[in-house]
């Protein structure tokens, strides 16, 4: 008992340092953005998805199914929400020690072997016995078939990227990387002294030559493996003892979905996940434990054999046979027990934090660590260092088509467009199928003024089918944005009808995790242009239900609530926005239209001005709050404000001619002249500019004033 308590505490201990770890890598869809955690989705739904909370039949499905550890999550997330701590401690320590206790206890505490178990199979009192392995082997074929089913009984669609040697047209590349993968995982297993977040991509590089030295170590390896079964079983009497030598094999090459969904032998993916060294070592260093503790601490001795000395199996020499042997043998087993600590608590750093992390893979794969290196540098504001880091993968991998589009987003936020299109460009080039990229595109041809190119990239991505993608609730959230982009730009041109058609065919594609009410708003509003009020209302009550605090819904249904002529409930929304958030002057302005339809003109010219303070670098705000101010016989004020919106937009023609009319009212001859002439050059055939112009100049004239005109 003490010999298991030591080995318990050495374990809390050099694991204790992973409890105050960030979230990291796989952990962003797993857990922060997984629906399946969150208290609204049914509970039942975790049973129907995969890790990752994608439905199981759906084809782009991971096909990872951990029912139960989704379900810790669950609870984590109703207790904690998202301190990282409980599910580090909960994953780890309260679901994976369930299978290391059965095993230790089958193996070590009730010393199962082979050869005893076959005999109990032999023997006809045990007929009852061989029943019910044959019922658990039964039982155990039809769970297979049944997880088959569940999965819509299709495999995992993996890209040739994930598992290059699998997507290998060479069979001999194909052959010679697979056998080496096991011999590799020996190697990690006695020296981790090289790991990685990930070994996709080109982390592991393939082996396609019978002249390459590594095909040394697969000879190695399975001329050592197949030596140690035939030593073993050459003598029937030793069959229990190889057995338990076989175990340390058994480790190594074993197979087991990791945190990225690789496996070691799968087609998925031929890398070495990282965390599966951890329960490898500690099995072989348990089975090593097992079996000198079983005999007393020392080596069991040859075993002695009636036959024949030309007929008795070859002795495998051991150079550990007495005491000095023994020394030397837990002096080796110290230090590695002590080195691999060491290693994984220097390691346990590493995966303190993204950064750290993915700092440590670019010496392995260079390509995945520094692209996801560049989202981490670009979430802490690091925008240069953001962007070197994502051009560093791009020089790895230049066809990775989410570091395309995440370079194209960096420069797009800093109002670099043509680059980001070109780069959004690229990322559909090399993966059609890429929705994210598509809505952004069209975003920038729409703000640049191509409206024929945008409505056309929108109506691509909304065609995109989900089937074959790793992340469908990501696509469909992007598809459904650019049909309420697309539906925008249909409403901004009067077509109300279109729009309403593009809008009900985003309500129907959109997930469950989409926030809808911005489409409800636009909807709301495609309705009141079409003075359709009660369709409109509805689906501003709508946008409400799912947003209570969505600024426009109020602003909107309070323009809607004063049409109707409910004023006091009109207000209320007008003034809740203003409470919603001070700061925005666009709650100002629509106040102040408000006030000024209700013909309280001072309170709306104090609104207009307060709009323009708060944004005085938008133009709408600006321009509109000097009109207001005009409105409302404020002119020297309305003089302000329309000097300011010219100069926001030098070449606009009507802020140019608004000003020259100010100019105009408040006497300033010359300086209105001056802005009509600008407003004219920009315009020439503008007819209002025109006819003011020509009452300026009788008005000039008559004072005796020299005029620019004929």
């Amino acid at each position: 008992m003490i010999e298991e308590l030591v080995c318990s505490a050495v374990a809390l201990v050099l694991y204790l340092n992973t409890l105050g770890a960030d979230f990291c890598y796989d952990d962003s869809r797993v857990i922060k953005t997984n629906q399946d955690l969150l208290p609204e989705t049914p509970w039942i739904n975790i049973f129907y998805d995969d890790f990752w909370g994608t439905l199981l039949t759906h084809s782009g499905s991971h096909k990872s199914y951990r029912p139960l550890c989704t379900l810790s999550f669950r609870l984590n997330h109703a207790l904690g929400g998202l301190e990282p701590w409980g599910y580090h401690l909960v994953n780890e320590q309260g679901v994976t020690v369930l299978g290391v206790a059965a095993a230790y206890d089958l193996f070590i505490c009730h010393r199962l072997r082979l050869r005893p178990l076959i005999h109990l199979l032999r023997k006809r009192k045990n007929t009852s016995l061989v029943l019910r392995v044959s019922l658990l082997a039964t039982w155990g074929a039809v769970l297979l078939a049944l997880r088959l089913y569940w999965m819509g009984n299709k495999p995992p669609s993996f890209s040739n990227s994930d598992n290059p040697a699998a997507d290998s047209p060479s069979l001999l590349t194909r052959t010679l990387t697979f056998l080496y993968l096991p011999a590799a995982n020996l190697w990690l297993l006695l020296c981790p002294s090289t790991l990685s977040f990930d070994w996709s991509m080109d982390a592991l590089p393939l082996l396609s030559s019978l002249s390459d030295w590594r095909n040394l170590h697969t000879l190695a390896f399975y001329s050592g493996f197949l030596l140690l079964a035939w030593a073993g079983l050459r003598d029937p009497a030793a069959v229990g003892e190889a057995n338990g030598k076989a175990h340390v094999t058994a480790h190594v090459t074993n197979g087991k979905p990791s945190a990225n969904g690789h496996a070691c032998h799968a087609p998925g993916a031929h890398g070495r996940p990282e965390r599966h060294g951890g329960p490898r070592a500690g099995g072989a260093t348990a089975t090593l434990a097992a079996r000198h503790r079983e005999h007393g601490g020392v080596l069991p001795e040859p075993a002695v054999h009636p036959l024949p000395a030309r007929l008795q199996p070859p002795v495998l020499p051991c150079a550990c046979a007495g005491g000095a042997g023994r020394g030397l043998l837990l002096l080796a087993t110290a230090a590695l027990l002590l080195l691999h600590a060491a290693k994984t608590l220097l390691r346990n750093q590493d995966w303190r934090d993204e950064e750290r992390l993915y700092r440590s893979g670019i010496p392995v794969n260079p390509a995945k660590a520094w692209g996801n290196l560049g989202n981490v540098l670009k979430n802490q504001g690091k925008v240069q260092e953001a962007e070197q880091a994502y051009r560093n993968a791009l020089h790895y991998r230049g066809n990775m088509a989410d570091m395309l589009y995440n370079l194209g987003l960096l420069l797009q936020e800093n109002n670099q467009l043509s680059e980001a299109l070109r780069y959004y460009r690229l990322a559909i080039g090399s993966r059609p199928t890429l929705a994210s990229a598509y809505l952004n595109t069209g975003i920038i041809l729409m703000n640049q003024g191509h409206l024929d190119e945008a409505k056309r990239t929108f109506l691509t991505c909304a065609d995109i089918p989900d089937e074959n993608l790793k992340d469908p609730h990501a696509h469909r959230s992007s598809v459904t944005s650019c049909l309420y982009n697309l539906g925008k730009l249909l409403h901004e041109q009067g077509h109300q009808e279109e729009a309403l058609s593009v809008y009900k065919d985003a309500v129907q594609k959109m997930p469950r995790q989409f926030a809808p009410q911005s489409l409800y708003n636009m909807m709301g509003e495609a309705y009141m242009r079409l003075s359709k009020l009660d369709d409109a209302e509805h689906w501003y009550r709508e946008s409400l239900r799912a947003k209570p605090d969505h600024i426009p819904a109020h602003l909107t249904y309070g323009k809607l609530l004063a049409i109707r002529g409910q004023k006091a409930e009109a207000e209320r929304y007008f003034l809740k926005a203003i409470e919603l958030d001070p700061r925005k002057g666009n709650c100002y302005m629509h106040y102040g239209q408000f006030l000024l339809e209700e013909s309280r003109l001072v309170e709306a010219a104090a609104m207009a001005e307060r709009a323009a303070e708060l944004e005085n670098g938008e133009f709408d705000v600006v321009f509109s709050a000097a009109h207001m101010l005009r409105t409302g016989v404020l002119n020297e004020a309305a003089e302000k404000y329309y000097g300011m919106a010219a100069g926001l937009r030098p070449d606009y023609p009507a802020a140019l001619m608004n000003l020259g009319a100010i100019l105009h009212l408040n006497g300033k001859l010359r300086e209105a002249e001056s802005n009509y002439l600008r407003a004219l050059r920009l315009k020439p055939h503008d007819v209002i500019t025109q006819s003011n112009l020509r009452k300026l100049w009788n008005i000039m004239e008559k004072q005796g004033l020299k005029t620019a005109g004929p």
